[in-house]
């Protein structure tokens, strides 16, 4: 018998993860990614139709269990719904992967306030509050992997995305912050930074000019990320093979923040 776990410290047999934003784009992948690991889903979106779908589409390919759920976490009464409805369903919760997101582009001056607000509200504060809510259940079991998403717009700027570079931020410290505070419960807390992926967000703006000059062009690769290659960050970060990363950032960006 092999003193090195090896490849088995990926395998998530009968764990429960919850996947915000799980419904389509990088979150269907992650979610996909981890039922191939033998992870049960509580998919969540603001969409019931789209989140069942979604969840009977990876239960038909893969051997688990997973349910579709529509919640606003941006909302602590539906944050602390859907957090009780996978305890009652799956007895546990191993895994968050706190995803969802919006954006809205535009220069300072076209934006108002309020459009900002909405943007930090659901990028910032409902990750706040899921990590607050599901961490109460891991901190039962001494047990927890949580994974943000925030983006490499979190650590370098572009111009006329200020709401979204500002919530991305702030889910950076947020990552570290909870890394730190979340450490003597051995739950640990990551974020992955994705660079451009084509993700539903990203398809209007994918054929511009700016989009090939200063997205594309920008990464190493010379290209848009697939939503599948976003899959090996996921498993990662949401396995014990991560045992001893917390606090960090994991950059899937083809390259674009080593230039």
């Amino acid at each position: 018998m092999t003193r090195w776990p090896g490849i088995s410290q990926f395998k998530l047999d009968n764990q429960v993860a919850i996947v915000t934003g799980g419904s389509k784009g990088l979150g269907e992948a992650m979610a996909a990614g981890l039922a191939s690991a033998g992870a049960n889903l509580l998919l969540v979106s603001r969409n019931d139709k789209e989140a069942q779908d979604a969840a009977a589409a990876i239960a038909a390919e893969y051997p688990i269990k997973a349910i579709g759920l529509a919640a606003d976490v941006s909302d602590e009464d539906q944050v602390k719904a859907l957090t009780q409805r996978c305890v009652d369903e799956f007895g546990r919760i191993d895994i968050l992967v706190n995803n969802a997101a919006i954006n809205i582009r535009g220069s300072i001056e076209e934006l108002t306030l309020e459009e900002f607000r909405e943007v930090q509200s659901i990028n910032v504060d409902a990750m706040w509050l899921c990590c607050k809510h599901v961490s109460a259940v891991m901190k039962q079991v001494q047990y927890g992997r949580i994974i943000n998403m925030a983006s490499t717009l979190g650590v370098v700027g572009l111009a006329n995305r200020t709401p979204y570079a500002t919530s991305k931020g702030a889910v950076v410290q947020m990552t570290r912050a909870l890394g730190l505070e979340f450490a003597k419960d051995k739950i640990t807390v990551n974020a992955i930074c994705p660079g451009p992926f084509l993700t539903p967000m990203n398809v209007p703006i994918a054929e511009t000019e700016e989009a090939k000059q200063f997205i594309v062009g920008a990464t190493a690769l010379q290209r848009w990320g697939e939503l599948s290659e976003i899959q090996g960050a996921a498993l990662f970060l949401a396995s014990p093979a991560s045992s001893y990363v917390t606090g960090s950032l994991l950059t899937v960006d083809g390259g674009w923040t080593a230039r």
